[in-house]
């Protein structure tokens, strides 16, 4: 599994696929400030929201890269006849993807808060929130990645499976901001869940993608 998850994060690494997430993430924060207004006040109150609805976007880009290059190469053909079971491949796959695109995000928050107006206080419990909340994130993209692996346009369906299944995380990511300690226990209870039913129904999809 050590070496599945490494495999994976080197390719993350190795093929830009961090430098894009991260791309794409302050993308998604410079535009928010044109289209709301330079009002700071606003930024500050709604910036928190803003940094997780692009946390989630960003989790969505490199989903079909996730799962279906391996199931098409036959690498997951190959983990099976050597007793990898999928559950065990997804689960590698979301900690490989949480590697590759976690650290760099939370990294990249930090000009993002400053373009929103976020102050120290709230830029920390952003922080903590997503370091408490892109495990479930990763778990879902990787989901939604062996759930949408062979079909086409699955980048477009990979956004309707995984927009509405992130809704909880993002209600209550969103809502720690303001609700402290308690609203990271809430979000950890959601984040937590994911994590581990995620590589469960991913495993299942990808033995139905197998047969």
């Amino acid at each position: 599994m050590g070496a599945l998850v490494w495999r994976d994060v080197r390719r993350g690494y190795a093929g830009g696929g961090a430098t894009l997430v991260v791309a794409f993430f302050l993308l998604v924060t410079v535009l928010f400030p044109f289209a709301i207004g330079p009002d700071a006040a606003l930024l500050a109150r709604v910036g928190g929201g803003i940094v997780w609805a692009a946390a989630l976007l960003a989790a969505l880009l490199p989903v079909e890269r996730l799962v279906a290059p391996d199931l098409e190469a036959g690498v997951v053909d190959q983990l099976a006849v050597r007793g990898v079971s999928p559950v065990t491949i997804a689960a590698a796959k979301t900690l490989a993807h949480w590697i590759a695109f976690a650290p760099p995000l939370l990294l990249a928050t930090i000009p993002a808060a400053a373009l929103l107006n976020l102050s120290g206080d709230r830029l920390a419990l952003v922080a903590a929130g997503l370091a408490i909340g892109t495990p479930g994130l990763a778990a879902l993209a990787v989901t939604t990645g062996a759930l949408v692996a062979g079909l086409r346009g699955a980048g477009a369906v990979a956004g309707l499976v995984m927009l509405p299944l992130a809704v909880p995380l993002l209600i209550f990511g969103a809502g720690a901001i303001d609700g402290g300690a308690g609203g990271l226990k809430l979000l950890a209870a959601v984040s937590l869940l994911l994590t581990v039913g995620g590589p469960i129904v991913a495993g299942a999809a990808i033995r139905m993608a197998m047969e």
